[in-house]
């Protein structure tokens, strides 16, 4: 899968699609000679997917006991793998802030040219992604970003508010074209605590109001199949009347799915989120509640290392007219349908 994944997609930022703009094109003897275009130079700096000076990347990550965690690790080292003039030294996944900031101090210490760094805790792991700056290391910061941005030298990550929004608008557009008036929406947010969470909850909130709707019943759960399950369940007991339901987390998802079915119910559908196979495979069968996913795809792992070889080779992104990588990259949220599920089915994730 991964394979296929990296292949088409060219890891959305790596390989072949960093140096796609890097492509010259040469005159014919019978075309007159023209004046070369300053901007146009700066785009065509040479083929980025080509081998160039070895780079060495460090690569530190929570532990892998959730699927998108995993698959944010299986990407990574999968992505690495493609190039030949990348070596990946990666650290054991880790909950543990206290040991996370030792693995990436020994990174440091290992000399490696560039770090990726997804923290389990963005403002723990600042002073970490600090003292790799200050040591001249360029530090890829993914996903939870660190409080400030000398700890990093740029950024990667999804969009949580956008997620949310995304999501909303097509519980919404779909209840308008079913002519449902006053619709319930239930909502099953992540650990309520955590800042991607609210994000995700105030753009679904924000983008329901401005359909003239409100979210209704709404619980929490803990990213976990199990919790997922649990807190469903509750919710189901309590609204005896719902329209839609909007889930965070594909993989509570599986819970969330294992509620409703338990439950009987079949009176209203289902959105997920991140985007995992499991809910893409559900979709595709369209044959229960789950119609859509929002994504916050794990290929940005894929994409972190091919920004990271492009800072350790000192070179731009080839499409983009700029000399440098930018300081920050937010993916897009994208709505998996049954309409489309099959183009997206290659950046799915084993829940």
């Amino acid at each position: 899968m991964i394979q296929t994944n990296l292949a088409r997609r060219g890891f959305l930022l790596g390989a072949a699609g960093l140096g796609a703009g890097a492509v010259l094109v040469g005159c014919t003897s019978n075309e007159p000679e023209q004046q070369s275009d300053p901007q146009q130079e700066n785009m065509a700096q040479g083929d980025n997917a080509e081998p160039g000076e070895p780079v060495t990347v460090g690569f530190s990550a929570p532990a892998a006991d959730h699927g998108w965690m995993a698959a944010m690790t299986i990407n990574a080292r999968a992505a690495a793998e493609q190039f030949s003039d990348v070596t990946l030294n990666a650290t054991e996944g880790t909950n543990d802030v206290n040991q996370q900031i030792a693995q990436v101090e020994q990174l440091i210490n290992a000399g490696v040219d560039v770090l990726v760094i997804l923290p389990f805790d963005g403002k723990a792991l600042t002073q970490a992604g600090q003292q790799a700056m200050d040591a001249g290391i360029p530090v890829v910061n993914v996903d939870r970003v660190f409080d400030s941005p000398l700890a990093y030298r740029t950024w990667i990550g999804g969009d949580n508010y956008r997620m949310g929004v995304n999501a909303a608008n097509y519980i919404a557009e779909r209840l308008k074209q079913d002519n449902v008036n006053n619709p319930v929406i239930g909502e099953v947010a992540g650990i309520d605590s955590l800042p991607l969470t609210q994000e995700r909850s105030q753009g679904f909130r924000d983008a329901l109001r401005r359909h003239g709707f409100d979210v209704g019943p709404r619980v929490s759960a803990e990213f976990t199949p199990e919790s997922g399950e649990a807190r469903t369940s509750n919710l189901l007991q309590g609204a005896q009347n719902l329209n839609a339901l909007w889930n965070h987390d594909d993989d509570q998802g599986i819970g969330v799915v294992a509620a409703i079915e338990n439950s009987g119910r079949t009176d209203f559908f289902m959105v997920g989120g991140a985007g995992s196979r499991n809910m893409m495979d559900l979709i595709k069968a369209d044959s229960g509640p789950v119609k859509a996913t929002v994504l916050y795809s794990p290929s940005m792992a894929s994409s972190a290392i091919g920004m990271a070889r492009l800072l350790g080779q000192n070179k731009g992104l080839g499409d983009l007219a700029e000399h440098e990588v930018p300081a920050m990259l937010t993916t897009y949220s994208a709505v998996v349908t049954r309409e489309n599920v099959d183009s997206y089915m290659d950046v799915g994730f084993d829940s």
